[in-house]
């Protein structure tokens, strides 16, 4: 091994390392606030996810160590621009792609929420009991939680409190529950008949979207092969005894393809998500 290849992979190797002891630690002192909160009564037992999403945070820098090898292998600065470069956008895919598991996992919430409501109120208890019963450890109410079950705990507003909950992310479904309750307060309406069809509705719009991200797999797929196909090209370049990463960056043709190329890349990319979120918003 050459020197500028063991130097790539020295320090290559150095990053990771110290961002894996820095993922460790933050992952002690997550379970550790995790587990003091369950037990001071702080917080309730659902929030693990959340701290999941978070410790996925960060691997965005990871890019900075990728970028010094192909810097050092191709003997250029051009690599470490690109890498950072690549860190704020690498980190705004990594927080949109966790909003999506945190608003799939809270509407997955709110539905249970219902079901569990609804079978404790056939079950004989009154409203607001049913509700404390059922929401500690639902996970639907976010950061209203308090308020949500101080209001059925107390005799206070329950359906307000549940519309401002029903503005955390994924949890839009609340709104419904609050009618619900508005209306068998005031009404005398069945309270369990209506959160049963209000899960059932939320169940079979939950179905839909889960058959739609079936549906746009083919198109991220397309995503995913666009981001590849130019690192396998050069691997399959280097592999037949060319040297792509010298041509690219160090000849005015190779420069020029290069950015021609990585236009052409990020148009690529772009379109096919554009694709994508045309479809989900549908």
């Amino acid at each position: 091994m050459n020197g500028p290849m063991f130097a790539a992979v020295l320090c290559s190797g150095a990053a990771l390392w110290l961002l894996a002891g820095r993922q460790r630690g933050l992952r002690r002192a997550r379970l550790l606030f995790a587990d003091g909160a369950a037990v001071a009564g702080a917080g309730p037992a659902w929030k693990a996810p959340a701290w999941a999403d978070r410790r996925r945070m960060g691997r965005e820098w990871l890019c900075l160590p990728v970028a010094l090898v192909v810097a050092v292998l191709g003997a250029s600065v051009l690599p470490l621009l690109a890498g950072a470069v690549a860190v704020p956008l690498v980190g705004r895919w990594s927080r949109r792609a966790a909003a999506a598991r945190v608003r799939l996992r809270r509407a997955d919430a709110v539905i249970a929420l219902c079901g569990a409501v609804a079978g404790e109120l056939r079950a004989g208890r009154q409203p607001g009991q049913a509700l404390l019963a059922a929401g500690r450890d639902a996970g639907a109410l976010g950061g209203a939680e308090a308020a949500v079950l101080a209001a059925a705990r107390f005799g206070g507003d329950v359906p307000d409190a549940l519309r401002l909950a029903a503005r955390e992310l994924g949890a839009e479904g609340l709104a419904g529950v609050a009618a619900c309750w508005r209306v068998a307060v005031d009404g005398g309406a069945g309270l369990a008949a209506g959160l049963e069809g209000l899960e059932r509705a939320l169940r079979a719009e939950q179905d839909q979207r889960a058959d739609l991200r079936a549906e746009l797999t083919g198109a991220r797929s397309t995503v995913v092969i666009l981001a590849v196909l130019p690192l396998m090209g050069l691997a399959l370049g280097t592999g037949l005894g060319a040297d792509p990463l010298r041509t690219l960056l160090h000849t005015p043709a190779g420069l020029g393809c290069l950015l021609a190329g990585g236009a052409l890349e990020g148009a690529g990319l772009a379109w096919a998500r554009q694709i994508v979120r045309a479809g989900e918003s549908a």
